[in-house]
């Protein structure tokens, strides 16, 4: 499902708007995302090492800090992107947190963890919905 695609393959702003397969390809490709929570009431976005199986994102936080109180059955946004002299590409993905099932976990066991301490919480996002843009070359 895609916010604001044009037939043309166009946005608005004319960069191009990537179908759902490559905005999955391209987020499989990398491993370093940013989550976007409301964390007591007000925006916050964190930098996360994540894996995507299928559509879901699946990241390892610390079960004491904020992050997992504000992932609890929440609905989040997920980014990645990644750029390069050529240009590059942004994918976004909303969707709800939910517990790992014990498949996803084996998988997730081997994420890097971000910061020192525990982190012995698995948090699953379901990206229910899924956007993507190629961006061009950065001029200046």
């Amino acid at each position: 499902m895609s916010l604001d695609q044009s037939a043309a393959g166009t946005d608005s702003t004319g960069l191009t708007v990537l179908d759902e397969a490559e905005c999955l390809r391209l987020l499989a490709s990398v491993r370093l995302g940013r989550i976007a929570v409301s964390d007591r009431a007000m925006p916050s976005v964190l930098p996360v090492y994540f894996l995507l199986l299928g559509r879901t994102v699946l990241l390892r936080v610390s079960g004491a800090g904020r992050l997992a109180a504000a992932t609890r059955a929440a609905v989040v946004a997920f980014e990645a992107d990644e750029m390069g002299p050529t240009g590059g590409w942004s994918v976004l993905g909303i969707g709800r947190t939910r517990s790992v099932r014990p498949d996803e976990r084996a998988a997730a066991s081997g994420l890097r963890r971000w910061g020192a301490g525990e982190h012995d919480r698995f948090v699953a996002v379901g990206l229910e919905v899924l956007t993507g843009r190629r961006l061009p070359l950065p001029t200046g």
